[in-house]
């Protein structure tokens, strides 16, 4: 029984491991059974914290490096370079994703009570968009990071075609179900055909109708909410005395998590600092320039991150940048979320309905959309979905462990 399910997300991981006859998921945290896709490598005391530990470090002020969103620099040129740690060290993003996953295989050794080499790991329908061979590198990337860490015998299945498996478990009848799998980094969209009577095969290739996805998920819509709110008190989008638009670039780097140490160079900070006179508000500049000085890059993408989610609970919230300046404070409602994020919430939507499309199913013959990762918890996108497919039920998965679930399920086929 030396096997295990990685779900590896954008945002979020977890682990399944055969418990008896049934699964369960491994603890990978204390208590808890997902964690944040975070690592931080913690050069004040030598360490390095995952997950929930991580973030409470980075935000206690320790010196060190903190890495999130690792997966979707998979496929890219960026994967095979290094990264400064701040102490001088330098570490390949590659081994970073390693590191990871040797936190979340000691987690689910802990709770097996032994060694484990056999695993399924899950991966987006697509890694990188409109480019199959960064697509394959990409595969190739974590199936080289899973092997370091001691998994020989590796298999991956697609991430929305595991969560139908974990839809499946639950069902009495037969149905055709679109599995919308929207994640930190990508969206997801499996057609699959599930049913009690096909739920012990192996092989489901003939049921899984059209798959497709797009590299647009939760850090998009974190992203944008940085650049209209936070971001434009520091200038994004402000005209210089000529009234031309100031340079862009930084402000996208900041918002853009795996980007940020890149804004903290010696000459990018020199540069920055030349930049003054393009500075109409010449306030701006100097929150910028704090910014980048006392590095609260990786604080204000959180705070943003912090805001989509307060708005998803609640309607509305506020953004303390204090930080930044006294009193500096945003208010911030789902009707400016729902705005900033027209284009992404349109791109997957429409997704979802190229996959209908590419299977050859007609709308008003699915049965249910099952709606799993962290981002379906935003009603809006959500219920934009629905709207697509308005003959269909919409069903809600466990958000956070629905995929590493379904995984689960596959990895019992496969190893079991």
């Amino acid at each position: 029984m030396n096997y295990c399910a990685i779900d590896f997300g954008t945002s979020n991981s977890a682990v399944a491991i055969p418990s008896g006859p049934q699964l369960k998921l491994a603890p990978v945290e204390g208590g808890y059974t997902t964690l944040p896709t975070a690592v931080f490598f913690n050069t004040d005391e030598n360490t390095s914290e995952f997950g929930r530990a991580a973030l409470a470090a980075y935000i206690d002020g320790f010196d060190g490096r903190l890495m999130r969103s690792m997966k979707s620099i998979l496929g890219s040129p960026l994967a095979e370079q290094t990264t400064d740690l701040g102490d001088g060290s330098a570490i390949k993003y590659t081994d970073v994703i390693a590191t990871f996953l040797t936190h979340l295989k000691r987690a689910a050794e802990a709770s097996a009570g032994g060694a484990i080499d056999r695993a399924v790991l899950g991966r987006p329908v697509f890694f990188v968009d409109d480019d199959p061979r960064a697509d394959q590198m990409a595969q190739q990337q974590l199936e080289a990071a899973a092997r370091a860490v001691g998994l020989r015998d590796i298999h991956f299945q697609y991430e929305p075609i595991a969560a139908a498996f974990d839809y499946e478990s639950h069902l009495s009848a037969e149905g055709l179900v679109l599995v919308a799998d929207i994640g930190g980094g990508t969206s997801d969209f499996s057609l699959v055909r599930v049913g009690p009577e096909r739920m012990n095969r192996v092989e489901r290739k003939d049921d899984v109708l059209a798959h497709h996805g797009v590299h647009v998920a939760g850090t998009d819509f974190d992203r944008r909410v940085e650049l209209v709110t936070i971001l434009r008190e520091l200038g994004y989008q402000s005209l210089d005395p000529h009234g031309r638009e100031i340079p862009n670039r930084i402000y996208f780097d900041l918002a853009t998590w795996h980007l940020i140490n890149t804004v903290y160079t010696p000459k990018r900070v020199s540069e920055l600092a030349l930049m003054r006179h393009l500075f109409t508000e010449t306030k701006h500049h100097d929150r910028l320039m704090r910014v980048v000085e006392q590095r609260f890059g990786h604080a204000l993408a959180a705070h943003a991150e912090e805001a989509k989610i307060g708005v998803a609970a609640g309607g509305e919230t506020a953004i303390d940048l204090e930080e930044v300046e006294a009193d500096l404070r945003l208010a911030f409602d789902e009707a400016q979320l729902v705005k900033a994020g027209e284009e992404e919430t349109r791109r997957i939507v429409q997704a979802a309905r190229d996959t209908v499309q590419a299977s050859g199913v007609a709308p008003r013959d699915l049965d249910a959309i099952y709606f799993t990762g962290g981002s379906t918890g935003l009603a809006f996108l959500s219920s934009a979905i629905a709207a697509a497919f308005p003959d269909a039920q919409a069903v809600f998965g466990d958000r956070l462990a629905s995929v590493a679930t379904g995984l689960g399920i596959h990895a019992r086929r496969v190893f079991g």
